[in-house]
């Protein structure tokens, strides 16, 4: 096959590329650099074994460098949907960092009988150890970079809460009225969701610092210098400055692929969450004079084509189309981890692009809806306390004093006639004026019990 002269890459990259024209989408630069930083690894310790001469290890070294820095992020054409175990693209970066390290050493492009993409880049290494090795490291950087938005979503809302601390409102239970509570302990509440999904992410992350590399084809090292493992898991940790660890079994390692199961699983936890958040704003801000209208969300653009003034809760709606998608993906990881078959779960590209491309995408949009959703977020403090007034579900504070079928008479009542509860309970001697003053008062209906 005649190849471009500006191509990087060799014979088995093109014939990925004519083998796999699925989608056009290429590997995320996080994962292409964090690919390179293994090979990066593994020919420093093949040099500190001697496997590999200097001369050509320090080339290799030197080009996986600066594949390191996005030089040659263009020079990866291989589709994310590929050859399973990730072969192509283990080969695609072989050849990459093969014709530049030929170039560094003064040789033409191509010239593979002096220095190999398979004999000396890929020395001691499969693809079956180090495209999982690589995912690792990519979804751990990426993770790190969303930690600190997730946890800004959850401060977001817990400056709300105490901006709300004192709102008196509705509960609703099945979507009907329930006893009052404080609009902001309802914000408060959502930052405690969110936090513990960050939480719960950071703990699936440490899973990802056990490591499959050194296991070569089947868990066994075959073609690896003894010492390998333990010298290339030495450099990685050096260069990576993470606390990886060995597989405590390799060949479980490549067999199995729960670890990523475990992070899409927490990122998915996490879209059920949104979800549900960003379908309560959705509620609490209907209307507005026709439906809830408690909160107003901030209006970002024009809601309809054909209704003058119409405003819609765009950024909340478009949070629910990440997050489904989110959760779609989830379930492509999940199929993919049950179809490992014996020795190797050959699906890990998949899943790899499924978890990076979910982190990616709340990575973008979560910053945004911080800023032109939530913090922007104002309360109709009169409609929330409209709410409470005159609602029959007050009597529910009577029952502890005069037991629950006699509540749901003056509830029933109330709901009749349209008087208030507090009003036929002084009318029936069940409680004083100055009792009901202080027990009918909103901002004591509302109150936190356990505060």
């Amino acid at each position: 096959m005649e190849l471009p002269d500006m191509c990087y890459w060799g014979i088995q990259t093109a014939r990925a590329v004519q083998n796999f024209p699925v989608t056009g989408r290429k590997e995320r630069p996080v994962f292409i650099h964090a690919y390179a930083q293994v090979k990066k690894a593994a020919a420093i310790a093949n040099m500190a074994l001697v496997e590999l001469d200097s001369s050509r290890g320090s080339a290799i070294v030197q080009a996986a460098d600066e594949i390191m820095t996005g030089v040659f992020d263009d020079q990866f054409p291989v589709d994310i949907f590929q050859a399973g175990a990730g072969t192509s693209f283990n080969m695609n970066l072989n050849e990459v960092i093969a014709n530049r390290a030929l170039e560094i050493l003064g040789h033409n492009k191509g010239e593979f009988k002096f220095l190999s993409p398979n004999d000396h880049v890929n020395l001691g290494q499969s693809s079956n150890d180090t495209f999982p090795t690589a995912s690792h490291l990519a979804i751990i950087q990426a993770v790190d970079e969303f930690d600190p938005v997730l946890r800004s979503i959850s401060k977001a809302f817990y400056e709300k809460a105490n901006e709300f601390a004192f709102i008196p409102k509705p509960g609703r239970t099945h979507l009907m009225d329930a006893v009052p509570i404080l609009l902001g302990d309802e914000f408060h509440a959502y930052g405690i969701a969110i936090e513990r999904c960050a939480d719960r992410l950071r703990d699936q992350r440490m899973h990802l610092l056990e490591i499959p590399l050194g296991g070569t084809a089947t868990g066994t090292g075959v073609n690896s210098h003894p010492e390998f493992r333990k010298t290339v898991f030495q450099e990685l940790r050096r260069l990576s400055s993470l606390d990886l660890v060995y597989a405590r079994d390799s060949f479980e390692a490549l067999q199995s692929r729960s670890q990523l199961v475990m992070v899409s699983g927490a990122l998915r936890s996490l879209a059920l969450e949104l979800i549900r958040i960003a379908n309560d704003l959705r509620l609490l801000g209907s209307g507005p004079h026709a439906g809830i209208g408690e909160i107003s969300l901030p209006a970002v653009q024009p809601g309809s084509s054909i209704m003058p003034g119409k405003v819609n809760p765009v950024m909340a709606e478009c949070l629910n189309m990440v997050a489904f998608q989110v959760i779609a993906y989830d379930t492509a990881v999940a199929l993919a981890a049950q179809a490992g078959q014996l020795e190797l779960n050959v699906m890990t590209p998949v899943m790899t692009y499924n978890i990076l491309e979910s982190l990616a995408m709340l990575t973008s949009y979560l910053p945004v809806f911080e800023t032109r959703c939530i913090r922007g977020i104002t309360a109709d403090k009169e409609r929330c306390r409209a709410g409470i007034e005159g609602n029959p579900m007050l009597a529910t504070i009577l029952a502890p004093r005069i037991g629950y079928l006699k509540a749901a008479e003056l509830a029933i009542e109330s709901e009749q006639t349209g008087r208030p509860v507090k009003e036929l309970a002084i009318e029936k001697g069940i409680i004083s004026m100055d009792e009901a003053d202080v027990l009918f008062d909103s901002n004591n209906l509302a109150r936190k019990v356990f505060r």
